[in-house]
């Protein structure tokens, strides 16, 4: 299947809102992903799509020369098939293309498969958020990538 990357625009919203509200105990209000989407010059967000079907999302802000994922989103139906790997990969390019040198994270210690993913794209576990998560107060792993661009650049050549 053919996923399809875009910036994400104000239209998308209600689409991203849902998926957040399918995805997350505390989901993001609409509000906020519009401010976010609108005016927060200092952040990027980007959709993906399945034909018309909106099937991912991710975001970060960037501050300084450093890139911080807020969030990353994906249907349930079509995890485990690079969708969260698309995302990560475009974040991690566009951060590159802005200037950004480093980049990081929050992610549940509970979710293996993600901290997996961002293992295998060069992130390291670099210290604990102790309950981080209101809705259960997990601890959250904090994760560093250091060589972003190094990262992107040794990539290149496999696109």
């Amino acid at each position: 299947m053919k996923f399809r990357v875009t910036s994400m625009m104000t239209e998308d919203i209600d689409e991203v809102h849902k998926l957040e509200k399918m995805c997350f105990p505390i989901p993001w209000s609409r509000e906020a992903l519009r401010m976010e989407v609108e005016q927060n010059q200092c952040a990027r967000y980007f959709s993906v799509r399945a034909d018309k079907q909106l099937i991912g999302y991710g975001g970060m802000w960037m501050i300084l020369d450093e890139a911080h994922i807020t969030n990353i989103a994906v249907h349930p139906d079509y995890r485990r098939q690079g969708v969260g790997r698309l995302i990560m990969e475009t974040l991690m390019k566009e951060a590159v293309r802005m200037g950004m040198e480093r980049m990081t994270l929050e992610v549940r210690v509970s979710n293996k498969a993600a901290v997996s993913l961002y293992k295998s794209l060069g992130f390291e576990e670099g210290g604990i958020r102790k309950e981080y998560y209101a809705n259960n107060r997990e601890d959250a792993l904090i994760m560093w990538n250091f060589h972003i661009r190094g990262w992107v650049d040794e990539h290149k050549k496999h696109d």
